[in-house]
């Protein structure tokens, strides 16, 4: 008995593994996303707006 106990263990400890790597794989979409989205936004904005241009005296 004790040996079906370690079999019913084994498939829920994968199916564990595969829901925590499909959260670490989210995490790093969401961090991805509203980490460098906005930053990518802020200097296509100000690019537009000739933020980067050299003055011209």
């Amino acid at each position: 008995m004790k040996k079906k106990k370690s079999k019913k263990i084994q498939p829920n400890s994968i199916l564990k593994d595969q829901k925590l790597g499909q959260t670490k794989n989210s995490a790093k979409l969401v961090l991805f996303v509203f980490g460098l989205g906005p930053i990518i936004g802020i200097i296509i904005f100000l690019y537009s707006k000739g933020f980067f241009n050299s003055p011209t005296i």
